[in-house]
């Protein structure tokens, strides 16, 4: 009989902290890179003044959130399990919700205009700042022997 493939839920909760925020971290900066791309040549004059303002702001917040999860990976890893792990796992979660929430709205709203949709990038910007916070008490709970 043969086995069943785990799937990606079991495969991503056998991962290390570590692993799970570099994965992911590379895949949302490639596709920051594809959208900033498709908003530049694609998208040309195909969204009015407002959408494009909203892509561009998704596209750049995407971007800069895909280095800081990457920063949570390569930290996470230098530090394995000592004081502030838990932080910096905090922060890759919330910089991971709060790049698909901000950025998702937004570049839901350049391609729909539903603008409802408005109320809820808040969130996401709400998660990113949290997620900054969380950094900023792993930083505290380090040691200088851990980094």
């Amino acid at each position: 009989m043969p086995t069943p493939t785990p799937g990606i839920i079991t495969y991503m909760s056998q991962l290390t902290d570590s692993r799970w925020m570099l994965i992911l971290a590379s895949l949302l900066g490639a596709t920051a890179v594809m959208s900033g791309a498709f908003g530049a040549h694609a998208l040309q004059g195909m969204l009015d003044e407002r959408a494009s303002g909203w892509y561009d702001t998704a596209v750049t917040y995407h971007a800069r959130h895909a280095l800081a999860l990457l920063a949570c990976g390569l930290l996470s890893l230098q530090i394995g399990k000592a004081p502030g792990c838990l932080w910096v796992r905090a922060a890759g979660i919330c910089f991971t919700l709060g790049t698909l929430i901000f950025s998702g709205t937004l570049y839901t709203m350049a391609f729909t205009h539903i603008t409802k949709l408005g109320m809820i990038t808040p969130i996401g910007g709400l998660f990113l700042i949290i997620a900054w916070l969380c950094l900023t008490i792993a930083a505290f709970r380090l040691s200088s022997r851990t980094v």
